[in-house]
């Protein structure tokens, strides 16, 4: 029998593999249960429902997110605006191996299932993206105060739209089963269109 001590963390991995492969209304509390290989007394002692795990799995979505970024190599502006679509390549890449298949942005998706139904994790959400979205301003300030960006770009709004650029890519890389290794690619050349030209 599994250590109980670890019910809650098999509990979040299980349910976010499961809402990736099916999504989360198609996954029931009792599947996830048995799957997970605890009992459904124990997933109310961590979870008082459904929707609070589904928090709990943004939230551990957003973890891998910061720590791919945090773990990037880079040292000019530029670079760490590129590390950016390295990252979300990166984990849309091993995704792609587990599932054999785009399962699409774990964000996204609870997004485009969940915005008009559940308002609590819309709003948990919407909290976890403009984090994100805030981070993604802080480097591309960074690059505007260094000059690494095209004059008149407002840093903002960069975010912003590169933030949309992927969830838009990978969106149709999921509705089209076209694979993600172009995602990086695409999003590389989205942030060259804003960079200031470097002197030869």
């Amino acid at each position: 029998m599994p250590r109980t001590s670890d019910a809650r963390e098999r509990i979040v991995a299980t349910a976010a593999r499961l809402f990736l492969e099916r999504s989360y209304q198609a996954v029931g509390v009792d599947e996830l249960c048995q799957a997970a290989d605890v009992r459904k007394g124990s997933f109310y002692h961590y979870f008082s429902s459904k929707s609070e795990l589904g928090k709990a799995v943004i939230d551990l979505h957003a973890e891998v997110f910061r720590r791919r970024l945090s773990a990037a190599k880079a040292a000019t502006p530029a670079q760490k605006l590129h590390a950016i679509p390295d990252a979300i390549g990166a984990i849309q890449a091993a995704l792609e191996a587990q599932f054999g298949r785009a399962v699409g942005c774990p964000f996204g998706n609870f997004a485009a299932e969940l915005s008009t139904t559940d308002d609590e994790l819309r709003t948990h959400l919407a909290a976890t993206l403009g984090a994100m979205e805030g981070h993604l301003s802080a480097v591309c300030r960074e690059a505007a105060d260094a000059g690494a960006l095209r004059d008149g770009t407002d840093p903002d709004r960069l975010a912003h739209a590169l933030l949309a650029q992927y969830q838009g890519i990978i969106l149709l890389a999921k509705l089209n089963d076209a694979g993600v290794s172009h995602l990086a690619p695409a999003l590389h050349d989205f942030i060259d269109g804003y960079l200031a030209d470097q002197p030869a």
